[in-house]
């Protein structure tokens, strides 16, 4: 009771103090935009959203791949760093890492979104309180990719993507940074408009794991929703995302200015893909451990659950995580290379791959680290009691 009184107060106490950093972020924009990190949403194990055909983690590369593009061509003064080029997982406090390291001037993080068939548009956030639920819902899905990561709940100060009361909290971090923010992310809507003419879902406030350790400038833009069959189509496609990366680019060119005081009036171009123009096909990462046409998405019927996790499932029992997948597996997949004691599970609308089974957190690390020297880089441990997975931090406590 008083822990959520004094939640309330601190976030009419950081409401009121809205104005005054409205007010003064004119005079606090000194430094120059020199270096820019472009963050393409999820990657490897973690494929993100998706729709009938396409995956996130590939849109929001392609996307992120050809900004870059751009901004080297039309801004040669402008360092461009990604946090990722190919189709590899990052951590999200690795995203922030990178950008704090090189001291870059504006972060810009890109995803693509899911939600009911009907839902459509283009949105930008920055880091605040959340004003409705949906934008919570948004927050919760980007913020859940951690639980692929090992030893999460350490190096997010004890956070729980499932629990709601933790994203309010969390909410209430302030972006120092938030009016820099805002002002890039209604320039980066009104591109989406009247550039890319995608509907203006417009700019929102949320909690987001990766901006919050950002010391920069920093937006998550969702450029529209893969479940929508109209977004999916344009948005896989070459010419869907040029649009959406000019658009990008040309508010940046009106944030960059802003910031360098040079009123900036040069002539972009959007340029083009050649290679997609010549074949008519989509520009799209390539991945070892997928065919060319990407499957869709199917659930199964009745996911098996070997026999040994029927017994004794009171228990805590440790596991070694070694893939993930938005499509089912045959547990003799080449992808396991040849282990025999894989096990696999079902969370958020993905399968996801075990191997081992131990009582003792001790033994199931020395199993990660063999699994990582056998090529498995993003093997994790998890914890399950009753054949639910639960965090390492309620494992140990039910020890």
């Amino acid at each position: 009771m008083i822990a959520g009184f004094m939640s309330i107060l601190t976030a009419i106490f950081l409401l009121s103090m809205w104005p005054l950093e409205a007010s003064t972020g004119a005079e606090s924009r000194e430094k120059k935009v020199r270096t820019v990190v472009i963050d393409p949403g999820h990657g490897g194990h973690d494929s993100g959203c998706h729709g009938s055909s396409a995956y996130e983690k590939h849109v929001a590369l392609s996307v992120s791949l050809k900004l870059g593009k751009l901004i080297e061509q039309h801004f040669p003064d402008v360092k461009v760093i990604f946090t990722r080029k190919t189709d590899v997982f990052v951590e999200l406090f690795r995203r922030a890492q990178i950008a704090n390291e090189n001291k870059a001037d504006l972060f810009i993080c890109i995803h693509c979104n899911s939600g009911p068939k009907a839902a459509f548009g283009a949105e930008t956030f920055v880091m605040g309180l959340h004003k409705t639920d949906d934008n919570l819902s948004v927050a919760r899905r980007e913020n859940a990719v951690i639980l692929q990561e090992d030893n999460y709940e350490k190096r997010y100060d004890g956070f729980d993507p499932n629990s709601p009361e933790a994203h309010i909290i969390f909410s209430l971090y302030q972006n120092a940074y938030l009016y820099q923010s805002l002002f890039f992310a209604e320039k980066l809507q009104h591109e989406f408009k009247y550039t890319a003419k995608r509907h203006n879902r417009g700019v929102k406030q949320a909690g987001f794991l990766v901006l919050y350790r950002t010391t920069m400038p920093s937006v998550l833009i969702e450029t529209g929703f893969l479940t929508n069959a109209d977004e999916e189509k344009y948005l896989k496609s070459a010419e869907g995302q040029n649009k959406m990366a000019f658009s990008i680019l040309k508010a940046f060119q009106q944030y960059k200015s802003w910031v360098d005081d040079s009123n900036d009036t040069r002539n972009l171009s959007e340029g083009s893909d050649k290679e997609s123009e010549a074949t008519g096909k989509e520009e799209k990462p390539k991945d070892p451990e997928k065919p060319a046409d990407l499957p869709v998405y199917q659930k199964p019927d009745n996911p098996s659950t070997p026999k040994e996790d029927t017994e004794n499932s009171n228990r805590v029992a440790y596991r070694v995580q070694i893939h993930n997948s938005p499509k089912k597996l045959s547990l003799k997949s080449s992808v396991f290379k040849g282990r025999e004691d894989v096990w696999e599970y079902e969370q958020n609308k993905s399968f996801k791959y075990t191997v081992g089974k131990f009582d003792k957190l001790e033994d199931a690390t020395k199993l990660q680290a063999e699994m990582k020297k056998a090529g498995f880089a993003d093997a994790f441990v998890v914890a399950f009691k009753n054949n639910q997975r639960i965090t390492l931090q309620e494992a140990k406590a039910s020890q």
